[in-house]
């Protein structure tokens, strides 16, 4: 099966296998938000995703 190269490009798999992406609602409309709820969105998120996503969408990746 191959990777799913759209969703591979919007996360970062971890040398341990973790699965790392960046916050989502930073796009637009971040100016009624308070500076801490901005600044946290600039931190990056670490996903858990089922085996059965990982294995339909990153098969050859390496993520755990």
């Amino acid at each position: 099966m191959k990777t799913n190269k759209s969703y591979s490009k919007r996360i970062r798999v971890t040398r341990n296998g973790k699965l790392v992406a960046r916050a989502k609602g930073q796009n637009h409309f971040n100016a009624k938000q308070s500076g801490g709820q901005r600044r946290a969105k600039r931190r990056s998120v670490t996903l858990n995703l089922s085996a059965k996503v990982r294995a339909r969408f990153l098969p050859g990746t390496g993520a755990k």
